[in-house]
């Protein structure tokens, strides 16, 4: 069987960052400590195991739909699915570990890891919705 067409492949992550891009975008504005400074002081082991069960889902699910590696944007998909789906692993197995890990974080680490994080989210967001050339 051979490979796809490469459009089909562009089609696929396009469709993909349109959902990927967005939601990222907003959780991670939404639970900024800018917006929401207490949203997490009260994390307790469960929240964080099912916010791992999500996560996993989520992640399995983007590579079920999209797992190629190319030089260009697209790459981010599949870096994402990847990143949701050993995220998800973590809280999901380690819980309790996660919460303190997180507990014992700077703010400033997780500003500049949610910065970062929010330029990905707003680039799939970008490539999702674009107008094709």
């Amino acid at each position: 069987m051979s490979a796809p067409p490469r459009t089909s492949d562009h089609a696929s992550a396009r469709r993909i960052a349109g959902l990927l891009g967005p939601t990222m975008s907003a959780v991670l504005i939404s639970e900024s400590p800018l917006v929401q400074p207490r949203l997490y002081d009260a994390q307790i082991p469960p929240v964080v195991y099912l916010s791992g069960v999500l996560l996993f889902l989520g992640g399995l699910a983007v590579l079920r739909a999209h797992h190629r590696w190319a030089r260009d944007w697209t790459a981010l998909v599949t870096l994402a699915g990847w990143a949701m789906l050993a995220l998800g692993l973590v809280r999901m197995f380690a819980a309790s570990q996660y919460n303190q890990a997180a507990a014992g974080t700077s703010a400033t680490a997780f500003m500049i890891l949610e910065g970062a994080l929010l330029v990905v989210g707003l680039t799939l967001t970008y490539q999702g919705y674009r107008r094709e050339r």
